[in-house]
């Protein structure tokens, strides 16, 4: 009886997160790359760079500091504070310094009583967290829940339900990010965050777990952390429906650039994470970055796929793909003149031939095909249609080959 009643409850919460955005998030986080080895100047220089590559007109706009910021005792009127030593300026100089970059900046902080490396959490400090990242205009909170073990009497609803809140008296309109690693399946609850994240922290691998990942959905949340890139494209396939504006499912930190995989690897990687509509949040060093991966993340088509009015995930289409081999996914399109998108993965053959046919494509108007270009993003190919498949010839190991229609 109190589960039924707990889960209508949440049901019936408005957003909570004040940005409610209808497109997914785009941005750098300091995390992968740096782990809490973090100060002012790396913060400084990957918010410059942001800029003069040109991956902040292209749509990234948030500057997130993780995980070791803080100082480890909080100040005598009980707020959170910043490590001295690495951010001499404070945070307040900080945002100020982002902001005249026409950036956005962003915080982290913790449900618990400790974060992840025993700073101080929110725990029991919710208003007076929030009030402070408000006066330091701050623009984005990542609200881990690694210190949860020190407030398990209460559920992880209830405390970020509780900082959730705090954010929208704050007087700030401040993005609530949920870092949850998929806990008690935030799908079904979370819709009052901005994004909540779908599963364990993700690997800097394409195809190789951690021990002990969970490789679906729904397996009592085992494995949070060691994520290859693969499984979590898998975990999506029963996730993509939930998807929506204002609530954004996060498939976690982009790992392009960190010098783990390929081209078609990384290509991959970036396509899906677009067309199922996570995040964008950039993990790699955007101050050494390859002009190969920077080039991967500028790529306007595949970022408009993301930011499509329509808002709508791709889902995966069984009876299209072949399990270990080839993954076909597809879905609607709404900005300018396209209308619909297929990525065609081939992740377990030598170069291959993928037959799509094109009756397969559930929520595309074939009635209209004749009006359709078909163009091949990666490789800027143009098909001129003329029968009822899609052939792509020549898609290599790990390779995925994103295809819009888009009316003449």
């Amino acid at each position: 009886m109190f589960v039924t009643t707990l889960v209508v409850g949440l049901l019936a919460v408005p957003c909570l997160g004040s940005v409610n955005p209808a497109k997914p998030q785009m941005g750098w986080n300091s995390w992968n790359t740096f782990k809490s080895n973090i100060n002012e100047t790396l913060i400084k220089s990957s918010a410059k760079s942001l800029v003069d590559t040109g991956l902040a007109q292209a749509g990234y706009k948030y500057v997130n500091l993780d995980d070791g910021w803080q100082a480890f005792t909080r100040d005598s009127s009980g707020r959170q504070q910043p490590n001295s030593t690495r951010f001499p300026s404070g945070m307040k100089a900080l945002a100020d310094f982002v902001h005249h970059m026409g950036l956005e900046i962003g915080i982290y902080s913790d449900s618990g009583i400790y974060d992840c490396a025993f700073y101080p959490g929110s725990y029991g400090y919710e208003e007076r967290d929030a009030a402070t990242y408000a006066s330091w205009t701050i623009d984005y909170l990542k609200f881990d829940n690694c210190g949860s073990f020190q407030a398990g009497t209460l559920s992880p609803q209830e405390r970020f339900l509780r900082m959730g809140d705090a954010l929208n008296r704050s007087g700030r309109s401040i993005f609530y990010s949920l870092c949850q690693w998929g806990n008690q399946f935030p799908w079904h609850w979370a819709s009052f965050s901005d994004s909540y994240r779908i599963s364990g922290d993700i690997k800097s691998a394409f195809g190789e777990d951690s021990s002990g990942v969970c490789q679906s959905a729904y397996c009592l949340n085992t494995g949070y952390a060691g994520v290859s890139v693969l499984t979590m494209i898998r975990k999506m396939r029963e996730l993509s429906r939930f998807q929506r504006p204002g609530s954004w499912g996060d498939m976690d930190m982009l790992e392009v650039g960190t010098g783990t995989m390929n081209l078609h690897q990384e290509q991959t990687h970036f396509s899906f994470w677009a067309a199922l509509k996570s995040p964008l949040i950039i993990g790699a060093d955007v101050n050494t970055i390859s002009k190969v991966s920077l080039n991967i993340l500028m790529n306007k088509e595949i970022i408009a796929i993301s930011q499509d009015d329509a808002g709508v995930a791709v889902n995966y289409l069984p009876d299209l793909s072949t399990e270990h081999k080839v993954q076909v996914w597809g879905g609607p399109l709404a900005s300018g003149k396209s209308r619909y998108v297929v990525l065609a993965l081939n992740y377990g053959l030598d170069t291959t031939k993928i037959t799509i046919p094109l009756i397969g494509l559930p929520g595309l108007n074939r009635s209209n095909l004749a009006k359709y270009t078909l163009r091949e993003v990666w490789a800027g190919k143009v098909y001129h249609h003329g029968g009822d498949n899609l052939v792509l010839e020549n898609v290599a190991l790990n390779q995925t080959k994103v295809v819009v229609f888009s009316e003449r």
